[in-house]
């Protein structure tokens, strides 16, 4: 009997053991770290053969996990190395906070402008995810997620309306992110105006064409700082070619339609494609399902980066 008990205690603590193994393997963390600027730029060298990422559009929400918060950015984490991608919106008292809306009602128990509220009036504010959800979370400062993801993510930092780039820069400059983050920007005049306060930061630019890269150019913005934006659908191959031959990486977007089209068609691998033809980033709001196919890729391709850790 005490022989029989003590073979049931092992396989007890077998299958326990194998649950925490799965549970820790589950949990893993997909990290990516830049030592310096150079660094980065090596990495998103258009003319190498780049490691392709997912950028979370609005940092990746799920259920449970509402857009722009730092709990949600690090859940992406679990999923794929990953570029987040955030808005920054200003309160009352002018201070950096993470918001895409321009009111508080869509994705907080908050009502109203988020301009009509002070930061510490904003603290109070607890966030819903996109099932109307309302979490434990709050939001958060630029500083806050700039502090987060260093040597976890890369960045690229979106801006409302009305907010200064100086102090998109400033609080760059504060946190130390220069190695992890990308400034988005809409026009040539934008990338100019970025590029003269900060020239050693990369840009995100729409360059969809080789008379965006040239105006980009003219105004003083160098190809090795350019991210190329190319639209939120697919562009012929040779604008990838060309941009790549200019040693620029390209985000295409697929929130919207590509995503959708993803979805209905599951058996085309519509992001594995996607990344075939010649775009190096994809902004998705499809964390998990465009990333099993990136990671079919770079395994089908043999890509890897030192860049990545594991933990």
């Amino acid at each position: 009997m005490g022989l029989l008990l003590n073979m049931k205690q092992f396989n007890l603590f077998v299958i326990a053991l194998g649950f925490v193994c799965f549970s820790a393997t589950a949990q893993q963390k997909h990290y990516l770290s830049f030592r310096n600027e150079t660094e980065l730029r090596t990495f998103l060298d258009g003319k190498r053969a780049t490691y392709p990422l997912i950028s979370a559009h609005r940092g990746g929400p799920m259920k449970g996990f509402p857009e722009n918060c730092i709990e949600t950015f690090e859940n992406a984490t679990s999923y794929q190395p990953v570029i987040i991608e955030f808005d920054v919106a200003l309160s009352k008292d002018s201070a950096l906070v993470i918001m895409h809306d321009d009111k508080l009602d869509r994705t907080s128990n908050g009502t109203g402008q988020i301009g009509s509220y002070t930061y510490a009036e904003l603290q109070k504010v607890r966030l819903k995810d996109d099932f109307g959800t309302v979490t434990d979370y709050k939001i958060p400062t630029l500083e806050e997620v700039l502090t987060w993801g260093k040597n976890k993510v890369l960045f690229t930092i979106d801006i409302k309306k009305g907010v200064p780039y100086s102090k998109i820069i400033a609080a760059v400059r504060k946190t130390h992110a220069e190695n992890n983050s990308i400034i988005i920007t809409y026009n040539a005049n934008q990338a100019a105006e970025v590029h003269q306060l900060a020239p050693d930061l990369m840009i995100s630019a729409s360059a969809r064409s080789i008379a965006d890269v040239e105006r980009l150019n003219t105004m003083g913005v160098p190809n090795d700082r350019i991210v190329a934006f190319v639209g939120t659908s697919a562009p012929d191959k040779a604008v990838y070619e060309y941009l790549h031959s200019k040693g620029i990486v390209c985000i295409l977007g697929t929130m919207g339609n590509l995503d959708k089209s993803a979805a209905a068609n599951p058996d085309k691998k519509v992001y594995y494609n996607l990344i075939a033809d010649g775009a190096d980033i994809l902004s998705s709001d499809e964390l998990a399902a465009a990333g099993k196919e990136l990671d079919q890729y770079r395994k089908d391709k043999k890509i890897s980066t030192p860049n990545l850790k594991i933990k």
